[in-house]
């Protein structure tokens, strides 16, 4: 606990962070010794200190760290995560005090409970055994208004602002049969019923749809296994009268291009264009620095470009600051659906047995191999076994090698070598790889980028798969080392309002600014402790009653954290106020 604070302390009680340097979630220059006064759960003051004396306010003493505003998480599936532990811990204790859910298409608003779950966990990797039960049990909403009932009752940790889902209402529309059905088309009646709770959802503060048109997304369930998510099997005709109404409510439309065939990302550019109308905000993902195709960050620079300046749009890339490490259990992993041998095995996830005869079979492994060895085809795992550490496997002598290096020591090729271990192991081989942003110029070249924003963390999907919940202090490390090398890119303050105040005021939010009047979410920085801590991962327990572990980020560089004024991180502990009290509020859009 810091020193002079009490666990007792309330959003009720006036609450002064003292000696700290300030940032206000702006360029501007940061305040050094300044103190800030909290009462209300708004800041009520920012002063240099000792000229703030309140007679009965708790103190944070905050010398030497960095008083900033909380970050900002606008990416995330934490739809599931948020129902079952709604402190959402793993990200506020790295700072984060907002987060944005309902992304990709995928939302839990208008679909009945099962549906939901088949829209959700295989595309993001969280068990359909702890979704469709939480599911069952709680949602008793199918419109907009409810969930948005439901979420100003529940005791979440953040605040929360969300998406509605282009998939969830389609399937609610259509039936999940129908609406991933290749060739049907919604009806006039099943049309307005979309727009009708888009309608409403925006009534309600939602920001926006978001889309998905990459066929890697599939489908869960016994129902419409391995379809595609319902949005990618919409046409324009439909798209575009939803697009309709987000330029004519000024709200956000946020998809994901087709990463098979790329070329429908022009018709996303051209519906963001403001000649003659009013843009259309647009944010997709994502601007990468992908070693599959090291072309990759300059057309998507350019497309922002051309989008913004000369088509005048409104359109922004989300970026992940940091690099893209991926962790796969065998061949469990969404990269695996983007070619079609990998699709196959994918297919057979229900099915040890057929995979592995599968796996096995010598027509099947030449044309894995052919698949691995194309060099044109538009690819997103760059498909070197070289580059592919393994982390786990009942075989000890394996650890710490390359899929290549055992090939090697065994005489073998490195294909056959990896699809034998996928054979022997399955699952139970734990292998790492880096997918993008692992050349630091060009990871610099991409946090300072004007159309991008921030944020891409995915953060409760892919438990197992990837940690990027604390990049916002990663990024910050980054920034911080390259200053003390004599080498900046940005000052700290640029990279803090890329990490709060601009991805606010993008969003609409209020949220991301340290300032009289506004929300107290603010988090307290060590900046010694932003070392190489902050890029560790490790596996830890989902939650006390789920035995499950996923993939969870390092580091306490974060000392404090408050949402609405109330601390819920002391010291580097998540308090048990937690998820147990609302801290957090819904955030409605402002247009």
């Amino acid at each position: 606990m810091l020193p002079g604070m009490n666990r007792a302390t309330t959003a009720d009680r006036p609450l002064l962070i003292t000696g700290g340097r300030v940032f206000d979630g702006t360029p501007a220059a940061s305040r050094p010794d300044h103190d800030v006064l909290i009462e209300g759960g708004r800041v009520a003051a920012i002063a240099r200190t000792g000229t703030l004396d309140p007679p009965d306010a708790r103190r944070i003493d905050a010398a030497g760290c960095w008083v900033v505003p909380g970050f900002l998480d606008t990416h995330t599936h934490y739809d599931a995560e948020m129902a079952i532990q709604p402190g959402l811990a793993e990200s506020v204790r790295h700072g984060v005090t907002t987060a944005v859910v309902g992304s990709c298409s995928v939302s839990f608003v208008a679909s009945d409970p099962e549906d939901c779950s088949d829209m959700f966990t295989r595309v993001e990797a969280v068990p359909r055994d702890i979704v469709l039960p939480m599911l069952r049990r709680l949602k008793a909403w199918d419109r907009p208004q409810g969930w948005r009932d439901w979420i100003d009752r529940h005791p979440i940790g953040p605040n929360i602002a969300t998406f509605l889902g282009h998939s969830d209402i389609r399937c609610k529309a259509m039936g999940l049969a129908r609406s991933v059905t290749a060739g049907e088309r919604p009806s006039a009646d099943e049309q307005a019923q979309m727009e009708s709770l888009l309608e409403e959802a925006l009534d309600c503060g939602f920001l926006g749809l978001s889309g998905m048109t990459n066929p890697w997304d599939k489908l869960d369930g016994d129902r419409e296994w391995s379809k595609s998510l319902p949005s990618f099997y919409s046409k324009r005709r439909e798209r575009k009268r939803l697009e309709g109404i987000l330029r004519r409510r000024n709200a956000i439309h946020q998809t994901a291009p087709n990463l098979v065939t790329r070329y429908n990302i022009i018709g996303m550019a051209l519906a963001s264009g403001g000649w003659f109308r009013r843009p259309l905000r647009t944010t997709i993902i994502t601007m990468m620095d992908l070693k599959a195709d090291r072309y990759v960050f300059r057309l998507t620079s350019a497309l922002a470009w051309i989008t913004n300046t000369l088509l005048r749009g409104d359109f922004r890339w989300q970026s992940p600051p940091v690099p893209f490490d991926l962790f796969y259990d065998g061949m469990d992993s969404i990269l695996f659906e983007e070619f079609p041998t990998g699709e196959a095995i994918r297919h057979l996830a229900k099915d040890p047995a057929a995979r592995k005869r599968l796996l096995g079979d010598a027509e099947y492994r030449e044309a894995f191999r052919k698949e691995l060895h194309k060099t044109l085809a538009p690819k997103v795992w760059h498909r070197d076994l070289g580059d592919a550490e393994i982390l786990d496997c009942p075989d000890p002598s394996l650890i710490g090698k390359s899929f290549t290096e055992v090939a090697r020591e065994r005489g073998a090729d490195p294909i056959d070598t990896f699809l034998d271990l996928m054979i022997e192991f399955d699952t139970n081989l734990r292998w790492h790889t880096c997918l993008a942003n692992h050349r630091p110029a060009v990871l610099q070249r991409i946090q300072s980028h004007p159309g991008t924003l921030m944020s891409f963390a995915d953060s409760g999907a892919h438990l197992r798969n990837m940690a990027f919940y604390n990049f916002p202090l990663r990024m910050l490390k980054r920034v911080r080392d390259a200053e003390r090398a004599g080498a900046p890119y940005m000052t700290i303050e640029q990279a803090v309002h890329r990490l709060t105040g601009e991805l606010a005021d993008w969003f609409g939010l209020d949220a991301g600014h340290l300032a009289e009047g506004r929300r107290a979410d603010v988090a307290v920085i060590d900046p010694a402790r932003l070392d190489g801590r902050v890029e560790e991962m490790r596996l830890a327990r989902f939650g006390e009653s789920i035995d499950y572990q996923r993939l969870v980020n390092g580091g306490d560089a974060v000392r404090t954290v408050l949402i609405g004024g109330a601390p819920v991180v002391e010291d580097g502990a998540v308090t048990d106020r937690l998820g147990r009290q609302r801290t957090g509020t819904f955030l409605e859009a402002r247009r």
